[in-house]
Formats: C-alpha cells, structure tokens, sequence
C-alpha cells in the first residue's frame, strides 16, 4: 500500500531562537467570500530543523509529518534560498 504526498509548504523562517525548531511564516492570497477583494493571509507553522540549518530569513521548503511535540507537525525538508 502507497502512502499519500505529503502536504509542501513554501516560507521564509521568522524565529530560530529554540533547539531544532523554526517558526516559518507562509503567506498567501485568498479571495474574499462576499467582497471578492483579495487578500493576504499569512499562517505560522512550527517546523522540526534536525540540523538547526535554517536561520533567520532563510526560505525553506517544510513538508507535513507526524505530530513531533504540542505544535510542531512539520520538518524542514530543505533551505531554498539563504538570507542576504
């Protein structure tokens, strides 16, 4: 039996202060569901960094996994771009 993909998400690291965590901000544009303006809408997701490779401005590519702690249900998979 195969397992289904994983969801992907692609963001820009906005906090490396604790051990093996981020936090990656992901950001987005939704329709409006009376106005249709469209809007931004940015969601932060707690991500497992075995490694601590990922600093401050990064952008990584973070992909769902298992519950790993009370927030964290996403890893790094990969630094896509360094900060400047």
């Amino acid at each position: 039996m195969e397992r289904a993909r994983r969801k992907a998400r692609v963001g820009i690291v906005v906090s490396d202060s604790r051990d093996k965590t981020v936090t990656v901000e992901v950001r987005d544009q939704k329709r409006h569901a009376r106005y249709g303006k469209i809007v931004p809408v940015r969601t932060k997701f707690h991500a497992h960094d075995e490694t601590n490779d990922a600093r401050v401005g990064d952008t990584v590519r973070i992909v769902e996994t298992r519950p790993l702690s009370k927030s964290k249900r996403w890893r790094v998979e990969e630094v896509l771009e360094r900060a400047r």
